[in-house]
């Protein structure tokens, strides 16, 4: 098999895991994937999977919660035309493999007869030599009980910020990660590549009050290392952001409503960019036609001056992979430039079926999941307006700083975003914080009513968790500021 880096150590560990403790060789994923050829299959992989995660609650000054979970096992998938044929089981051993292995051929013999499609070009991209991140077990980066003191600390600082702060819940969370997988292709050969992902997240949600009122307030951080990212300056930056969200917030009047121009702040805003427009992007939506987006490479789907990008390979980033959960390399695809759709984030699978390249956007929740093509990070580059310009520039309309939930049409990219903190903006100033705006629109359209892009893209803090068919994975997103004409509020007042 051809061996993909990053990098040989990630693979030497992997292997020495997933073979070595189970009395497994490579003869045996050899043969566990000739057993599925048998049948005539296009496709077939072997995704290994080992993953330690730990997580801890602090809630008004006491550990509410703690757990530990461990998950091991591997999945075996075939592919066919269109069709996927899939098993798994938690048990590694050579009998589970090739049972395994045997239902999957099973599934695949009587699937689709669908045509196969053909070879494409860039379907195995070579792995660069260099990890994104440090191949450890961030788990082990500090001791229980300094992980509480962390928690601890975090809430005194909260605390100590504003009496008004009556309700302080803080939470870490880690994961180690090690991933194997070894597939096999009638046009692209064999692939044997792995990877040993580490994350970390700390998050702060307040509670203020004051006359009877209450607000909340968030914020948190995270990325693919250890624990010890989250230093003294971490700690005092996210009390202070869900602090002042909150105490923001008490001060807020019922929010404006109908269409106005709204300005989008920097960085975790970028999370309507993602729900509105990356999903549709994807590459199933778009080989089904389901999309809004569907049959447009090559068009107008936005103003002049938008550039958006899927990118896997920024180091430490929450959304980033050495490779995909198929094996592939993970990069930076431009899939709409100064305005125009350049192309789809794509798997193997949908690669092949619309006669393209893959992009390394293959993933998967686990080894017992199939994969799909997933966003990593994904973001819009930056313009060249100046951020207070942007301001500056509109005479009554809406500055949406952060966003909590929202809900999305991908077949016609409709959707609705509730903000957590926005403020109104009267002859070009930001006057007061508003509570209750909804924004409601469609996400192409939405795209070809930005006027204004900022210079100052910030990615968001390291928080993002993205839900598609019942999976969830991490993900990152941002954006510059941006002004966008004639969007809908939704307000209270």
């Amino acid at each position: 098999m051809k061996l993909i880096e990053p990098h040989i150590a990630a693979l030497a560990t992997a292997k020495d895991w997933f073979l070595g403790r189970y009395g497994l060789t490579e003869l045996d994923i050899t043969a566990a994937l000739n057993e599925i050829f048998q049948h005539r299959v296009d496709y077939a992989d072997l995704y290994f999977q080992y993953a330690r995660s730990e997580s801890w609650s602090l809630e008004e000054g006491q550990v509410k919660s703690g757990s530990f979970d461990i998950e091991e096992g591997v999945g075996v998938r075939a592919v066919t035309g269109e069709k996927q044929a899939f098993s798994y089981s938690d048990d590694i051993s050579r009998e589970a493999l090739m049972t395994a292995a045997r239902a999957t051929r099973g599934i695949a013999r009587n699937g689709s007869k669908k045509n196969a499609g053909q070879p494409v070009q860039s379907s195995r991209p070579h792995g660069r030599r260099d990890a994104l991140y440090a191949p450890m077990d961030p788990l082990a980066t500090m001791q229980p009980a300094d992980k509480i003191a962390l928690l601890e600390r975090l809430e005194r600082l909260a605390r100590a910020r504003d009496p008004r702060i009556t309700h302080v819940m803080a939470n870490l969370a880690g994961t180690y990660e090690v991933v194997m997988v070894a597939a096999s292709s009638r046009f692209a050969g064999d692939v044997l590549a792995a990877d040993i992902r580490p994350l970390v997240r700390l998050s702060l949600t307040v509670i203020a009050e004051q006359d009877g009122r209450r607000e909340q307030g968030f914020a948190g951080g995270g990325g693919r290392f250890g624990y010890g990212f989250f230093d003294a300056s971490k700690l005092e930056k996210y009390a202070s952001e869900a602090v002042d969200q909150a105490l923001v917030n008490l001060d807020a009047r019922p929010a404006p409503a109908g269409p106005m121009t709204v300005v989008l702040g920097p960085g975790w805003p970028g999370v309507l960019l993602h729900e509105a427009i990356g999903h549709g992007l994807e590459g199933d939506f778009n080989r089904k036609g389901s999309s809004a987006f569907s049959g447009r490479i090559g068009e107008r789907v936005a103003a002049p001056g938008i550039t958006i990008v899927d990118d896997g390979t920024i180091p430490d980033r929450r959304g980033s992979l050495n490779i995909d959960d198929e094996g592939n390399s993970t990069q930076c695809t431009t899939l709409i430039e100064d305005g125009i759709l350049k192309g789809y984030m794509q798997d193997t699978l949908n690669a092949r079926l619309m006669k393209t390249g893959v992009t390394g956007n293959g993933r998967r929740e686990s080894y017992a999941s199939l994969p799909m093509p997933r966003m990593t990070n994904t973001y819009m580059l930056n313009g060249t307006r100046d951020p207070k310009e942007i301001i500056a520039s509109v005479e009554d309309g809406l500055y949406a700083v952060n966003f909590g939930g929202g809900q999305v049409d991908i077949t016609n990219g409709k959707f609705v975003f509730t903000a957590t903190e926005a403020w109104r903006i009267q002859n070009g100033k930001v006057t007061y914080p508003v509570k209750g705006a909804t924004l409601i629109g469609n996400g192409p359209d939405a795209l070809t009513r930005v006027s204004m892009i900022g210079n100052d893209m910030a990615l968001d803090g390291g928080v993002g968790t993205c839900g598609k068919e019942g999976q969830s994975i991490p993900v990152g997103l941002g954006q510059p500021t941006l002004r966008i004409d004639g969007l809908t509020v939704g307000g209270t007042g």
